[in-house]
């Protein structure tokens, strides 16, 4: 099983950003960790395989917090069983001791996200760390023992020319990290970048999206990254194995407020506001406001939707005749070969992955 704790806070809600996220505010940060403790003691009853802390801003919380949530893991999970511990982690959070303390508390792997080295893209963001800052934060990683390290970079933002990230690109592999998500911004409800293109002050480009999206593969491939889902490179041996289990869809449980789980084909979600998701656990042991079952169907169309961002592909026999002579035409088109009567898409079809799952669906 793979488990994902959602830590919502951040020092400055970026404009990009869909997910449940805010400030520091009326809820206090350690009543916070120990509902999530709680929770976690409450839900995880199954040998574990990965962690991942996401948010928000994991890295911001402070060293006696992060001691007193790893605590309670470390009372529910065996980390000696574990394949990897990923934090995400926001360069101008943390310093060596801090980054130290990570590794000592089982972190394997820490995902930064930089988003940019150009200093006017990193404005446009909100992002509050500077390019210098990015770099250094490699470094101090490196220097504090994090076996792995992953850069989060992110292409077609607005003002970013071609030149802006390529040269963005050559610096993360100048910096030789393990891993280097690179994603197309997309423009997600309830942000402020939604907002501007809903005035018509941003616009999205699906020519200028394939574009920097080629870009990446170029270089970084050439880099020595295996490419191998839509958004992820890396070098050999340092494949995420948490999200590479989401990808194939096994199951996974979410913690703390907003997260998700999938469990036994059951799809659950827990309240998305941290007062709420403190006072539920306290008061009921939980904080699941909805669920659903995912029938053989819908499991099957995620399966067709994640699996084909990656170079595993999907089995043939997941699509049904009509889909799969559409296979059949794509490799064809050079969009996508069949091997061992599986669909792995290839060259420009990597670009196409949307379009092309839901022509298979």
């Amino acid at each position: 099983m793979l488990i994902y704790l959602h830590i919502p806070f951040c020092h400055r809600v970026c404009p990009y950003c869909s997910f449940y996220k805010h400030t520091p505010g009326a809820t206090p940060i350690g009543e916070f960790i120990d509902a999530l403790a709680a929770e976690a003691r409450q839900r995880i009853s199954t040998q574990t395989r990965t962690i991942y802390l996401g948010g928000g801003t994991p890295s911001m919380l402070s060293p006696a917090h992060l001691k007193r949530l790893f605590s309670a893991l470390h009372e529910t999970i065996d980390f000696t069983q574990l394949d990897e511990v990923t934090l995400e982690a926001n360069p101008a959070t943390f310093d060596v001791e801090k980054a130290r303390l990570f590794r000592d508390l089982g972190v394997t792997r820490v995902s930064l996200g930089i988003q940019s080295f150009t200093p006017h893209v990193l404005q446009t963001l909100g992002r509050e760390h500077s390019v210098e800052q990015a770099s250094e934060a490699v470094a101090i990683l490196r220097a504090a023992g994090i076996p792995q390290v992953n850069i989060d970079l992110m292409f077609s933002i607005p003002g970013q020319s071609k030149a802006d990230w390529e040269s963005t690109l050559r610096h993360a592999v100048s910096l030789e990290p393990d891993h280097i998500s690179a994603y197309n911004l997309t423009y997600e409800e309830d942000t402020a970048f939604f907002e501007s293109l809903r005035r018509g002050e941003m616009r999205e480009n699906e020519d200028h999206d394939a574009e920097f999206f080629h870009l990446a593969d170029d270089i970084l491939t050439s880099a020595g990254f295996d490419h191998y889902e839509t958004s992820n490179y890396a070098k050999p041996g340092c494949h995420s194995s948490h999200n590479r289990g989401y990808w194939r869809g096994e199951d996974y449980l979410g913690l703390g407020p907003s997260a998700v789980s999938t469990l036994e084909g059951i799809r659950s979600k827990n309240v998305p506001d941290t007062a709420r998701y403190v006072a539920q656990i306290q008061a009921i042991g939980n904080a699941t406001v909805e669920s659903e079952f995912l029938d053989a169907e819908a499991r099957r169309l995620e399966r067709i939707a994640l699996g084909l961002r990656t170079t595993e592909g999907i089995p043939l026999n997941l699509l049904d005749a009509a889909a799969r002579a559409r296979a059949r035409t794509l490799a064809d088109e050079a969009l996508a070969r069949i091997d061992d009567d599986r669909l792995i898409l290839i060259h420009h079809g990597r670009a196409l992955v949307d379009p092309i799952a839901a022509e298979l669906v």
